[in-house]
């Protein structure tokens, strides 16, 4: 059974393996190596990582399997969220699960998961930002009702990506 706890600073070593390891699972076929070795390196470093961890409108939670951390879901409000920053919205920055675990629905177990927080914060909506060459999860969205809305660039290393941002009314 997967099972969900939140992270907090002691799970910072454990956030940054499963961070650069689905990344780079997710990632690597499309992006060139000192790219996301760059992207890497920066994103998931240790003094990154526990800003973000001890941020108190951010929240981690990891998907465990057999004391296993097999995936993860980052989740922002307020002042924090990457774009938007509306306060009756969260973002979900991030939805990583192990690719020996995709197809087995723990990244719909994260996904709610968020929308159980958003929900208990009385939001209006949850945003997220999608790349426009990753179709498995845009069709993970879709299928959960989300509708694109806007496009915004994102950066690895120095190669400018979009994404698609999505939203649901909640």
């Amino acid at each position: 059974m997967i099972e969900i706890r939140k992270a907090g600073i002691q799970d910072v070593e454990e956030l940054k393996r499963i961070g650069k390891l689905t990344f780079s699972e997710t990632f690597s076929f499309g992006n060139s190596e000192e790219n996301m070795n760059e992207y890497l390196e920066n994103g998931f470093s240790t003094e990154k990582l526990k800003a973000e961890l001890t941020d108190p409108n951010s929240e981690f939670y990891f998907s465990e399997f057999d004391e296993k951390t097999i995936g993860y879901l980052k989740v922002n409000v307020g002042q924090s969220q990457t774009e938007i920053k509306d306060k009756n919205s969260i973002e979900i920055e991030r939805i990583y699960v192990l690719k020996e675990f995709h197809g087995k629905k723990v990244g719909q177990v994260l996904y709610e998961k968020a929308i159980e927080v958003a929900q208990e914060k009385n939001l209006e909506y949850v945003w997220l930002g999608v790349w426009e060459r990753n179709p498995r999860a845009i069709r993970f969205y879709e299928k959960n009702g989300f509708v694109p809305f806007d496009k915004h660039i994102f950066k690895l290393g120095n190669d400018e990506q979009t994404d698609i941002m999505m939203k649901l009314k909640l």
